[in-house]
């Protein structure tokens, strides 16, 4: 019993934890929408503290699980949460779940912001150079660049 309260414990600190990631991340969206710099540095320190003790826990509810009977090799750790058959346990289980989903999917938004804005950089930098009217290459990942950037001009 007291593995089952432990696992309780964790899954509380758990959803507390992913619904202030969730507001980091909600932050961090629109930091990087008004180009703040400072900002982003100090909700990316917070959004890295934050994922570190998630990870911790995440471990500990691991070998929680392993105590209570729980095999990796059997299953998913939802399934044999589900087994148990103990209601408050499979709901904050789902609860943390679905926190950390909506984490993920924001995270996500934010990466592609951030591709965006590597993408305007990167044309503006063409534009800079005297190159953006040029031909372009795709490397292997798909990223686009003139052909002059390939180009050496000279060598010392």
């Amino acid at each position: 019993m007291a593995a089952i309260d432990e696992l309780k414990k964790l899954l509380r600190e758990d959803i507390k934890q992913l619904e202030q990631l969730g507001g980091v991340l909600a932050s961090e969206k629109s930091l990087l929408k008004s180009s703040d710099v400072d900002g982003l540095e100090s909700v990316t320190q917070e959004k890295n503290r934050l994922l570190a003790s998630v990870r911790e826990r995440a471990k500990q509810k691991i070998h929680v699980l392993v105590q209570m009977g729980f095999n990796p090799r059997n299953g998913q750790p939802s399934t044999f949460i589900r087994s148990a058959g103990i209601e408050e346990l499979t709901t904050l289980w789902q609860d943390a779940e679905n926190r950390l989903k909506a984490c993920q999917r924001l995270n996500q938004v934010n990466g592609r912001i951030i591709g965006h804005l590597q993408q305007r950089l990167g044309r503006l930098n063409e534009i800079f150079r005297g190159c953006s009217d040029q031909a372009k290459l795709y490397s292997s990942s798909g990223q686009s660049s003139a052909v002059s950037h390939k180009t050496v001009l000279a060598s010392a």
